[in-house]
This record gives C-alpha cells, structure tokens and sequence, in this order.
C-alpha cells in the first residue's frame, strides 16, 4: 500500500491529473466561446450557424457531412485558443 501511495502522489501523476481537470474545464469555456460567439459570426457571414443539417444519401448511405464542418470548426477554435492562451505566453 505504501509503494501505491508514493506512485499516485509522485509529481508526474499529481501533474497529469491536474492538467487533465484543467484541460476539461477549458475545453468546456471554448466550446461555450464557439457555440455563443463564433457560430452566430459564422451564421451572420454564411446565413446558417449549424450546419449539421448538411447532409447527401448514396445507395442508402446518409452522410452527415455538415456535423464534421462543425466538429472542424470547434477543433480549430479550441486549437486556436490554445496556442494563443496556452502555448505562446510559455515559450516567451
């Protein structure tokens, strides 16, 4: 039980287990960034702000291509936001 206890409270599991609660959090202020800002900017410019009613059938086959514009679009918001709040103030 000791080695289990010296394992979680090691500084590489406390750190990871910090970076993770932290990494969720600020995924879920840049999803809310992306749904109550960007996609009203995006819907203002094209006319639509979701576009997972996109979608085309072949041979009985639906393909949800408008749903994958919005997961791209909320990929790169988030890894936008990251370089500028996250990864850029570290190198300096």
């Amino acid at each position: 039980m000791k080695d289990f206890k010296q394992f979680l409270l090691r500084g590489n599991v406390v750190d990871l287990a910090v970076g993770i609660v932290i990494g969720v959090a600020f995924g879920a202020v840049v999803a809310a960034l992306v749904a109550d800002i960007v996609t009203p900017i995006i819907a203002a410019i094209f006319g639509s702000h979701d576009f997972s009613g996109l979608t085309f059938t072949i041979h009985k086959s639906h393909f949800l291509y408008g749903d994958f514009i919005n997961k791209v679009i909320s990929f790169v918001t988030i890894a936008t936001a990251v370089f500028f709040l996250v990864v850029r103030p570290s190198n300096g």
